[in-house]
């Protein structure tokens, strides 16, 4: 791993972390010529005992949003385009022993398996990515992805399903019966299956707004906790908000606090995780693009202080 920019021909200047030109020739190399080494990959990963790790807690690094065509980070609309620059992003996340694993579509975990990179992590896949980002269809986040059984033959430790919820769309219906499926079959598994269950509105204008009241939250919550033929091996990955009590106190499911779109000030970011953090059915966080592209560049003090706030969390003080 290194922070200089990359020497090879032809390559864009970038900031913050890199891969070495080894890594990242290696890693094309078997991309072309040993197709097979994917599922050496698999194979050999050395599994996790648990998913909670000693602490009781979850923390995840999430990196499906490519799949979705979701490229943007602040002004760049491009930022998550440059793979050899997301996944050097992840390897210096995973590098912290405080971060359990990571949240992915095929490609990028087993880009991250070829690097020798999830030994010993939590690796949740993700299942539908079909709702592609701006596109008329977005609502239809249809099945795209790892399936249960790819998840079960690939020894992945659970299955993450976006349900965006909009009750003027109807393709949320279709989505929920996509989720309840996969709900049911991770579980026939044994596997956790993560559902993030999303509350939205349609303005006039067509832009879509992510609805973050109690109310809609907690609605949001039970539905979600209500799919499937049993909810014994359901977490639910939920946004934080200002009013946590009322909207975690809605199940008794193990959840997750979602980093979601970042806002300009990663300090009030860290703060608002924090006050879900402490609700008592609130286990961990799976943060993407704010902690892999803060805007200084310092991925690696994004993700100590992210472990930060949820390590206080845990601790008496935290209001546990």
């Amino acid at each position: 791993m290194t922070t200089d920019v990359s020497t090879l021909d032809g390559a864009a200047e970038r900031t913050g972390p890199d891969l070495t030109d080894e890594q990242w020739l290696q890693l094309l190399e078997l991309r072309a010529t040993d197709a097979g080494a994917v599922a050496r990959g698999y194979a050999a990963r050395r599994r996790p005992d648990r998913v909670l790790s000693e602490r009781g807690t979850l923390f995840l690094v999430a990196a499906d949003h490519p799949a979705r065509g979701a490229l943007a980070f602040g002004g760049d609309v491009m930022a998550m385009a440059d793979r050899r620059s997301l996944l050097a992003r992840l390897l210096v996340a995973l590098e912290n022993p405080q971060v359990d694993g990571v949240l992915g579509t095929p490609d990028v975990v087993e880009e991250l398996l070829l690097l020798g990179a999830l030994d010993g992590k939590v690796v949740i896949g993700s299942m539908n990515r079909g709702g592609l980002d701006g596109a008329s269809w977005t609502m239809d986040d249809r099945f795209t992805g790892y399936d249960a059984a790819s998840i079960a033959a690939n020894r992945l430790d659970g299955g993450k399903m976006l349900l965006r919820i909009d009750d003027q769309d109807p393709s949320t219906a279709g989505t929920l019966e996509g989720c309840a499926t996969a709900v049911g079959e991770l579980a026939d598994l044994g596997l956790v299956a993560m559902v993030e269950p999303l509350p939205y509105h349609r303005e006039d204008d067509g832009t879509l707004r992510l609805l973050k009241d109690a109310r809609s939250l907690a609605r949001a919550i039970t539905v979600a906790s209500g799919l499937g033929t049993t909810s014994a091996h359901t977490w639910l990955k939920m946004p934080s908000c200002d009013d946590p009590h009322t909207v975690f106190a809605a199940t008794t499911l193990p959840c997750v606090v979602l980093g979601g779109v970042p806002g300009p000030d990663p300090a009030r970011d860290l703060e608002s995780w924090g006050r879900a953090l402490t609700q008592p059915t609130v286990r961990g966080l799976v943060v993407g693009r704010s902690l892999l592209y803060p805007p200084d560049g310092d991925v690696r003090a994004a993700v100590a202080a992210a472990a930060g706030v949820l390590r206080a969390a845990r601790s008496p003080r935290g209001g546990r």
